[in-house]
């Protein structure tokens, strides 16, 4: 890719740090390229005494960080001439999966907790064309059956598991080296089946020139098996991303923070709410829950003195906002005003001063 020329996606741009051929097919969105937003005010409003960049792979084509890794899988499954794909999900896997499959011509089966398809966060994936399958049961449920049917019936199973999903999310790496001309001193980012800071702390390694950067990440206190040290079996927290009792990639999580000189914290659904609505009043960035555990966790920590000036966090938000709409509306107070005329609005707008 030359100085000027079009972004081509990741495949595109990191090619040849990526396990692809030249007669792989590329199977594209235009994922990647996400902004490094300096997040000034907000630092500040914390006490975090670092500087804090917000790397925002909420705006991904289909709104999360997913995007990274299903651009290479899903060109990975029609290279083997796979008949679909099939995805575990919770959300944002599958509303990725579907949006890639349909521009592959590939058919796409996803398999969500019940509970999630009934509060219509598996909406996105549906008006992509994919069929959805309601289990009754967890999302590890949901893995153990895709993995099953993967195995029988020609359809590639598409998240964590598949080793090119990874390959694809460590990316995010190389764009935050690449935009801040070097890693920084930290990596904060919200934990659910650990593949994302497995990917990312693999990234760095390949990619960084100078220094590694330490990772930092959370999860939610209901759904925090690898910092509890065993597998929950219904997992509970507010952030549904990371709403997963049995890892998929738990030593790779585990050893990407032990390497690095890192930790893994528990946040608290409150600190998850007032996270979310923080950087959404500051920085104009919304978040959903999952993305902002981690600043939940960054603003422990800040309060506990672990920051020092000179040092900086990229903080990695993996998830839109509008995913989780419904979290959104119940957590955030409201500030409607019912007014019938202008004279109305005056008034109120006299209150509000």
């Amino acid at each position: 890719m030359k100085h000027g020329e079009p972004w081509p996606g990741i495949i595109g741009k990191y090619g040849q740090y990526l396990p692809v051929t030249k007669e792989m097919p590329v199977v594209t969105l235009l994922e990647g390229n996400t902004p490094l937003v300096c997040a000034q005010r907000l630092a500040r409003q914390v006490g975090l005494r670092a500087e804090l960049f917000i790397k925002n792979d909420a705006l991904n084509p289909t709104g999360s960080f997913k995007d990274r890794g299903m651009t290479l899988m899903v060109s990975k499954a029609l290279e083997e001439h796979a008949i679909g794909v099939i995805c575990p999900s919770l959300g944002n896997a599958s509303a990725s999966a579907a949006a890639y499959a349909a521009r592959a011509g590939l058919k796409c089966f996803a398999l969500a907790p019940e509970e999630v398809v009934i509060t219509g966060q598996m909406a996105q994936t549906q008006v992509h064309g994919a069929h959805v399958f309601a289990i009754r049961g967890s999302y590890d449920d949901c893995t153990a059956i895709a993995q099953e049917i993967a195995a029988d019936d020609r359809l590639v199973l598409v998240n964590s598991l598949n080793p090119y999903a990874m390959h694809g999310q460590k990316t995010a790496a190389f764009e935050i080296c690449d935009q801040l001309g070097q890693p920084p001193t930290y990596v904060a980012l919200p934990v659910g089946d650990g593949g994302n800071i497995t990917a990312l702390w693999q990234g760095f390694k390949e990619y960084a020139k100078n220094r590694l950067p330490r990772m930092l990440g959370f999860q939610g206190t209901g759904a925090a098996p690898l910092i509890d040290g065993q597998p929950i079996a219904k997992p509970q927290t507010l952030a549904t991303a990371i709403r997963i009792g049995r890892p998929s990639n738990w030593q790779g999580a585990l050893d990407a923070v032990e390497e690095s000189g890192g930790l893994m914290e528990k946040v608290t659904d409150d600190e998850i709410v007032a996270a979310y609505q923080l950087v959404a009043g500051l920085e104009g960035i919304f978040l959903d829950p999952s993305g902002a555990s981690a600043l939940a966790g960054l603003v422990k920590l800040s309060r506990q003195g672990f920051f020092k000036p000179g040092e900086n966090v990229g903080l990695l938000a993996t998830g839109h906002g509008l995913k989780d709409g419904y979290r959104a509306a119940i957590a955030q107070p409201s500030t409607v005003v019912y007014v019938e005329n202008a004279k109305e609005v005056r008034r109120a707008l006299k209150n509000l001063r």
